[in-house]
């Protein structure tokens, strides 16, 4: 009983990860607790000792060394101990020919470090043992994460033997596919039985189509289809349309061959095995260019210059941290509190965010993990020829797996191991360092800053102002604005006749678009859909502007380059901006209401309530306006019909995103599938006959059914009401108002202050900022903001190389002590010819007034 119950223990604790950033294989070797299995570096156990009290530890070592020269060739990885550690992520890809290693493992009873070598089966009680051999079996915290995406193991499908092909001559070509019945190029797919070229349905997940090949299926009951952009060397996506769900077909290589498809011709993944397009050729540029393939860059080592691992698929969040960490703010708050930080860290530090947050940043800046080469190992290196870029036993780098997992955890797309948005990413790392900075030092501060919105009446010329917190400028890539248009015209024309003709698309030709005509399109006023005139009491035409009111220390600019495709599927424009090194924003500070400006008045559209059905037996209200589109779109991927509907309503239309978040958040509830029933409506409160038609005054309670929909997400009903008055009853500002203004604690009120608007101030009494960081005009119990000068200089940015952010791989670019460094995955280099015209995200710190 003991043993099971033991083994329960260890596969939870085991599934949270290991705690520092220590394996087997690091100097001290690897301590597990032997109370709440947790792992330790040499450095922390002391530590983790005198804060629990737990004295009996786990030590694990492993011993590796080159094997002597003229060792037999080929031989496997000598283990000397018949014990195999725990299932751990290596920190070297050892040649069998070239290494061998010693396993070491005993108990350590502090504090006097008495040790007890294992095994020892003579001199420990039975269930010790058991204890021991348990942990030492145990599978790790990595393979654990890795089935914990939603993705469920596919299987052999049962006609893949014996699937019938039809000899009617049917040859693929390698290019320009269409579906036969429609004109439908994006999601193809070809039926194996008789090389029908159809798209398929369109689905949640992105893809789309009209369904054709479905309909062919239900008319030949052919079963197999392969999706014609997934071919590869390693294998394609095939779907069985009799078993309903993807299928693995060992024979796809002969089942493709019998059209004329060679799999080796249809290269998916580039030299490095990051994620690619099929339609790879016109990228191949973009990847050498960025990556800086073909130049002799030279490995730097030390402190700031140690990589992150990829863990597949994962260098988005290792681009984003690199930048975080070089920004002085993140490392005061998470280096410079380290000890602070691992004290007062509760005991089960995996789920704390910010000693993962310290982890993570003292090993990129401790210099610990990025060391140089000793000159014995240098000389080793030319004799063997293999110093060309960098030796990759030297930098190895250091895994964000524990991160990784703590914060993608509920998350439906970074908790899966598939390629993210790294723009999407880095709002999601703001949000959650805004979330857990209450009460303390908040390094966000450097990037909120205030936009202000005019809204300006094209009928009666009144205007309104209104200002927003943001993290980030968008840039429009305006492709009418490139300086080679000619010349992509003549392309286009040309791609269109070979799609036409059915022969190989012509080069690519890259749209080259000045900066200055980015930042134009950025200030160009902007038609608002579905304006309120609160002055005509009706819908009118409205434009908006948008002006800085205040300038954060660090600016953020995003280039708008990815798109949507016909099937949903984000595509990225492949174009080239100049990116300037130093940037002078001061011409766009607001001004405010200008002399001769007549404002709006401050009133809201009438709210218009459902009519009663004036039954008197029941007060029932009219069915609410749903779009069914996204209800069935939901629907469709398994969801109970009433679920989606209530998902839909309760997100205010805002698009099946949404509304599946909503679901994945209430899908445990008794309640789920039970039929939408609508909230009762609260009083409209005092008349308001002396407003022009009705309009509602904007100090009056807002619309119960918006205050429904924020409080069905989670939030407090008080903080939804107190958000939605902030935002002029506007929805999705008052989403982002919520994460910005964080309810205050009771108990954490600041001494020697008084907080007389607890919830507004939330900014003003969570920082310890001195006040001459802040701008001096602004209301301290608003966001707190770090306004200064508009000019900046870049430091940093991050490029995507690929045709979509669901595929490609990340790299970013620091200027680090007046030079650039490029880091790539666990590779740290010297930067020779930085791509500032290709990056996707950019950073710029804020010149000094001087």
């Amino acid at each position: 009983m003991f043993a099971v119950i033991l083994l329960i223990k260890l596969q939870f604790h085991f599934r949270e990860g290991i705690l520092r950033r220590y394996t087997c294989e690091s100097e001290g070797g690897l301590y597990v607790c032997m109370n709440t299995f947790l792992g330790f570096g040499r450095e922390h156990v002391e530590r983790h000792y005198r804060k629990t009290g737990q004295s009996v530890y786990m030590h694990l070592k492993r011993h590796v060394k080159e094997k002597a020269t003229g060792a037999a060739g080929g031989a496997i990885p000598r283990r000397r101990n018949g014990k195999v550690f725990l299932d751990l992520e290596l920190n070297r890809d050892f040649n069998g020919e070239d290494y061998e290693y010693e396993d070491e493992a005993k108990l350590v009873i502090f504090p006097d470090h008495f040790e007890i070598p294992l095994p020892n089966i003579e001199e420990l009680p039975a269930l010790v043992t058991i204890a021991c051999d348990a942990v030492l079996n145990a599978p790790s915290a990595y393979k654990k994460q890795e089935p914990e995406s939603w993705e469920e193991e596919i299987q052999v499908s049962r006609h893949a033997r014996s699937l019938r092909q039809l000899d009617n001559g049917v040859r693929i070509p390698p290019s320009g596919w269409k579906c036969q019945k429609c004109e439908m190029r994006e999601n193809l797919w070809l039926n194996l039985t008789d090389g029908a070229v159809l798209c398929g349905k369109w689905f949640f997940d992105g893809s789309g189509g009209n369904g054709h090949a479905l309909e062919h299926y239900r008319e030949t009951n052919y079963p197999l289809a392969v999706k014609m952009d997934t071919i590869t060397p390693d294998g394609a996506d095939v779907y069985s349309f009799e078993e309903e769900e993807a299928v693995l077909d060992p024979h796809i290589s002969e089942h493709l061959s019998h059209f004329g498809i060679d799999m080796l011709q249809m290269q998916k993944r580039t030299e490095n095995g990051h994620h690619t397009d099929n339609n790879s050729r016109p990228r191949v540029s973009e990847w050498e260019v960025i990556q800086e393939s073909g130049m002799k860059l030279k490995a730097v080592f030390g402190s700031g210059y140690t990589g992150i691992k990829n863990l597949g698929n994962s260098c988005y969040l290792g681009t984003v941290m690199q930048v975080l960490f070089s920004i002085p703010d993140f490392q005061r708050m998470y280096v410079g509190n380290l000890q602070r930080i691992f004290d007062y860290s509760p005991l089960d530090p995996s789920q704390d965010f910010a000693t993962q947050m310290a982890k993570l940043g003292h090993g990129l800046l401790s210099g610990q993990y990025s060391k140089p080469p000793m000159k014995s190992e240098l000389i080793e290196q030319v004799m063997k020829e293999e110093h060309k870029v960098l030796d990759w036993h030297q930098q190895k780098g250091i895994s964000p797996r524990m991160l990784k997992a703590l914060v993608s955890r509920g998350h439906p797309e970074f908790s899966s191991n598939r390629q993210q948005d790294a723009h999407e990413f880095l709002l999601h790392m703001i949000n959650l360092v805004e979330r857990n900075s209450a009460g303390s030092e908040n390094p966000s501060d450097v990037f909120r800053f205030l936009v202000e919105e005019r809204v300006q009446c094209c009928q009666t010329r009144r205007v309104r102002y209104t200002e927003r917190v943001d993290y980030c400028i968008q840039l429009p890539a305006p492709i009418e604005a490139a300086t080679n248009r000619e010349e992509l015209l003549v392309y286009e024309a040309k791609r269109k006749d070979a799609e036409e003709n059915m022969r190989a698309p012509p080069e690519p030709v890259r749209a080259r678009i000045p900066f200055t005509a980015c930042l134009q399109a950025f200030t160009e006023p902007e038609n608002v859909p579905d304006f309120w005139s609160s002055a005509l009491q009706a819908k009118s035409a409205g434009v908006k502007t948008s002006r800085f009111s205040t300038f954060p220390e660090y600016l953020i600019l995003q280039i708008k380059k990815f798109t949507f495709g016909v099937d949903w599927v984000p595509k990225k424009l492949d174009l080239a901006i100049d990116v300037p090194d130093f940037l002078d924003l001061s011409r766009l500070r607001a001004t405010g209401l200008q002399a001769g400006e007549e404002e709006l008045p401050d009133l809201m559209p009438p709210i218009v309530l459902p009519e009663d059905t004036r039954d008197n037996s029941m007060g029932s209200i009219d069915s609410p306006e749903i779009d069914e589109v996204a209800v069935m779109q939901l629907a469709e991927m398994g969801f109970p019909l009433e679920a989606c509907r209530k998902a839909v309503y309760y997100t205010g239309n805002m698009g099946p995103e949404m509304a599946f978040n909503w679901i994945i958040a209430h899908m445990e509830e008794p309640d789920f599938a039970e039929p939408l029933t609508l909230p009762s409506m609260m009083d409209p409160g005092p008349s308001t006959s002396d407003s022009p038609m009705g309009a509602t005054l904007l100090g009056n309670s807002p619309p119960e059914e918006s205050v429904a929909i924020l409080t069905s997400m989670g939030f407090p009903r008080a903080h939804s009401i107190q958000a939605l008055k902030a935002t002029n009853n506007n929805l999705e500002r008052a989403l982002d108002w919520i994460f910005t203004h964080p309810e205050e604690e009771e108990s954490d009120a600041l001494s020697d202050m008084a907080d007389t608007e607890p919830n507004d101030n939330a900014f003003s009494n969570a920082n310890s900022h001195s006040d001459s960081t802040l701008s001096p005009d602004r209301d301290t119990s608003g966001p707190r903001v770090k306004d200064g000068p508009g000019r900046y200089e870049l430091f940093a940015f991050i490029s995507h190389m690929g045709a979509s952010t669901m595929s490609g791989h990340y790299v970013c670019h620091i200027k680090k002590e007046g030079r650039w460094v490029i880091y790539n995955d666990h590779k740290v280099c010297l930067s020779e010819r930085p791509p500032k015209d290709l990056g996707y995200i950019y950073f710029y710190h804020r010149l000094s007034s001087s």
